[in-house]
């Protein structure tokens, strides 16, 4: 005998998801790593906003922006020495005496630092050294204020008429500051504390000095 056939429960499966649970189901696979990484990041959206920027200046209405390439060119001329500018800084202008020579020996300290040289050999009563490191701290001032142009040849008596003419009310004291300096450094002399303090005066006066000349005395 054969029994009732057994029921089939047929459970209804829906083929196409309504909006929202599709919405549900787009954002979910969105959210997956690979759909992420694909994403573009920010410098990507400001690369590409700059180049549609551009491509915007090169396009017109009838195609034509050949008038726009000079401006362009400028605007990314001066955007990078700016960038250049913030990154290096603003070069300075060296100021120290040419090639670091003075009178014939090289020289890489400042005039301060001449000038504290000149005093501790004043303190010990080395007159020949003091007049010689107070007269090379004021022609190394007198450079670095571009006040005269020096070069490696230079002499003490070129230097002295070359500055006397950006300050001719010193140039008296500055051709005696010259002979006291060649007296001590060439010809042996011994020098005095009188002559000291005269190159020492000397060298105050013309820091406070105002020169004539826009550009720095050369050289005759």
């Amino acid at each position: 005998m054969i029994g009732p056939a057994p029921s089939v429960v047929v459970l209804a499966i829906p083929v196409e998801p309504d909006a929202p649970e599709a919405h549900r189901l787009l954002l979910e696979e969105l959210a997956k790593p690979p759909y992420l990484a694909a994403q573009p990041n920010w410098f990507d959206r400001a690369s590409q906003a700059f180049f549609d920027w551009l491509s915007s200046l090169f396009s017109g209405a009838n195609g034509a922006g050949g008038g726009w390439l000079p401006l362009v060119a400028t605007i990314l001329v001066v955007a990078a020495v700016v960038v250049a500018l913030l990154v290096w800084g603003v070069p300075r202008l060296n100021r120290r005496t040419a090639a670091s020579v003075l009178f014939g020996e090289r020289e890489h300290r400042t005039a301060a630092q001449m000038r504290a040289a000149a005093r501790d050999a004043a303190a010990s009563a080395d007159w020949p050294l003091a007049i010689t490191e107070q007269f090379r701290a004021l022609a190394a001032d007198l450079a670095e204020r571009t006040v005269v142009a020096l070069s490696p040849g230079t002499t003490a008596t070129d230097f002295a008429a070359a500055a006397a003419r950006a300050l001719p009310a010193e140039g008296a004291a500055l051709a005696e500051a010259a002979r006291a300096f060649d007296a001590v450094r060439y010809l042996g002399r011994p020098g005095s504390e009188a002559d000291y303090r005269a190159v020492q005066a000397l060298d105050e006066r013309l820091q406070q000095a105002r020169p004539l000349l826009p550009e720095p005395a050369v050289l005759a």
